[in-house]
């Protein structure tokens, strides 16, 4: 495959939604690339670094678009990128799904929510997904969307994978405490709500000026059950250049062994 041609989706790696055979899209995506990666040290922001001849921030997107659940993606990014995101990006690969763009924040907390604010009303469900997340797989989309669906007094569902070193609680470098590593997990993305109730969640945070750390943080402050989906380990978020190249190996393996939807 050329560096400038776009890869066409296989029919046959698409996957079924999780609990229907035959699923009606009720989910928007929202696929956050507004950040500017400085600690990643390119000035075209890691969202634009080429991965396996194509912009990082498409990756997200073939998955998306490949997931029976999802009918619309939204994808923000910052104003200065926004014919970027089209001609670089969008123009690079056919797509299902519509797709608009939405202006970026100054956090991340403010783009979700600008995203949010611009999904369509006709979706009851919405996925957040940090485009620096690149490995993200179909199947756990599909997962995480099914696990709210499923349970209607589930506040939302998070991709994580749980703790396997040790935990170290310190001060000043001094450590006070071993926590039991049992319960802890490490969050990852796409995180799953109910559009109505995470739009809800945001607003109050503004309300307040609270500043979470991700958007399930935003649903437990307000007293909402968000659960723990075991996702892979290969869904790394890119932040450093070293990570990158990790990217790179798995996801070579990927189009190796599954072809990643992707037709030569």
């Amino acid at each position: 495959m050329s560096e400038r041609e776009a890869p066409r989706p296989a029919a046959c790696a698409c996957p079924q939604r999780v609990d229907e055979p035959s699923p009606k899209p009720d989910a928007c995506a929202v696929i956050v690339a507004g950040g500017r990666g400085e600690r990643f040290g390119d000035p075209r922001g890691k969202q634009f670094v080429e991965l396996r001849g194509l912009p990082l921030v498409c990756w997200s997107l073939l998955a998306f678009d490949r997931a029976p659940s999802v009918g619309h993606v939204v994808v923000v990014c910052a104003p200065e990128r926004i014919a970027q995101v089209r001609d670089e990006v969008l123009a690079r690969v056919p797509l299902r799904c519509d797709v608009s763009l939405a202006v970026a924040g100054q956090t991340r907390q403010q783009s979700v929510l600008s995203g949010l604010n611009d999904a369509p009303d006709r979706f009851d469900l919405v996925a957040i997904h940090d485009a620096a997340r690149p490995l993200v797989s179909t199947a756990s989309i599909e997962e995480v969307l099914a696990a709210v669906r499923r349970d209607s007094g589930l506040g939302g569902a998070i991709c994580a994978t749980r703790a396997t070193d040790t935990l170290k609680l310190a001060e000043d470098g001094v450590i006070i405490a071993t926590p039991d590593r049992s319960f802890y997990w490490m969050a990852q993305t796409p995180q799953a709500f109910r559009r109505r109730d995470i739009l809800m969640a945001h607003k109050a945070a503004v309300r307040d000026g609270y500043e979470g750390t991700d958007d399930a943080s935003l649903m437990e402050r307000r007293g909402g059950r968000v659960l723990c989906v075991q996702a892979s380990r290969d869904n790394l978020k890119v932040t450093l250049p070293e990570d990158l190249a990790m990217a790179e190996v798995l996801l070579e393996r990927r189009l190796i062994l599954e072809g990643c939807g992707l037709g030569e």
